[in-house]
C-alpha cells in the first residue's frame, strides 16, 4: 500500500489553529505513555523508546531499574548485563552503551541528578534534541516541543508544516501553538498519530479533523468522490 504524500503547502493560520483546538478537545488529558518515577527513569525510558513502542519499554524498564535504580548504579553496570535486560527493545547494544554512558555523565558531571537545561541535557551521551525536549516538558514542565516520527507525520498531514527536518517542524508548530501549550501539543499529535493518523494509511473516516485537514479531505474525496462535510 503506497504511502499518502504530504500536502505541498501549509494551511492558513486560522485552519491550523482550528485543527489544533480540535485535537486539544479530543485529547484533553494527553500524557506520555512511558512509565517512570523520576527524571532519571524518564530519561532512560525515552532513550530506549527510539524505534521501539512505549509498551515494550514499559515491560523492560522495571527489571532494569530494580537492578540499577540510580545513575551511579547504572554507570557501573556491565554492558553485557544491560544488553541482556533491554534486548527486547531493539538496537540493544547501541542503547546499552548510550544509557550506561548517560548514567556515567549524570554521576560524574551532575552528582546523579538529571539537569533541566537543554544544553546540559544534550551534552549527555545518547541524548539529542528530541529526548531533551521530552525530559524538559514531561519531567520538569518546561516549554519544549518534541518531534518524533508520529509528530513529524501528523504535523505534515495536517498542513502545519512543510519542514524537511524535525527542527523545521518544531519551529513551524511552535509558531502556531502558544508557548504555555508546547508541552501538551506534542502529546495531542502523538496520540492522534497512534490512534487515527496512522502510517501508512490514516483512518480519515474516523478523524475529528478530517473536514479541514488537507490530507483528510483528499483521502475521503478519493474514496467517495465528494468532499467531506463540516
Amino acid at each position: 500500500m503506497a504511502t499518502i504524500p504530504f500536502p505541498k503547502k501549509k494551511v492558513s493560520a486560522a485552519v491550523a489553529h482550528e485543527e489544533l483546538a480540535i485535537l486539544e478537545r479530543t485529547y484533553p488529558h494527553a500524557v506520555t505513555a512511558l512509565e517512570y518515577r523520576n527524571p532519571f527513569q524518564l530519561l532512560i525510558a525515552v532513550i530506549l523508546s527510539a524505534q521501539c513502542t512505549d509498551a515494550r519499554v514499559n515491560m523492560t524498564t522495571p527489571a532494569l531499574f530494580a537492578k540499577y535504580p540510580t545513575p551511579h548504579d547504572l554507570a557501573k553496570a556491565p554492558l553485557s548485563d544491560v544488553e541482556r535486560i533491554i534486548k527486547s527493545c531493539g538496537f540493544y547494544r547501541a542503547k546499552a552503551k548510550s544509557i550506561v554512558s548517560a548514567a556515567r555523565d549524570l554521576a560524574e558531571k551532575h552528582d546523579g541528578h538529571v539537569p533541566k537545561a537543554r544544553e546540559d541535557l544534550e551534552s549527555l551521551a545518547g541524548v539529542g534534541r528530541k529526548t531533551a525536549s521530552v525530559v524538559m516538558s514531561v519531567a520538569f514542565g518546561e516549554a519544549a516541543f518534541a518531534v518524533d516520527t508520529h509528530v513529524f507525520r501528523v504535523a505534515h498531514r495536517l498542513g502545519l508544516t512543510t519542514g524537511k527536518t524535525p527542527l523545521d517542524v518544531e519551529k513551524d508548530v511552535t509558531k502556531i501553538v502558544p508557548r504555555e501549550k508546547w508541552r501538551f501539543a506534542h502529546h495531542w499529535l502523538i496520540l492522534h498519530g497512534r490512534a487515527i493518523c496512522k502510517a501508512p494509511r490514516p483512518l480519515c473516516e474516523r478523524c475529528p479533523v478530517s473536514a479541514i485537514c488537507p490530507t483528510g479531505k483528499a483521502v475521503l474525496k478519493n474514496k467517495t468522490g465528494k468532499s467531506p462535510r463540516r
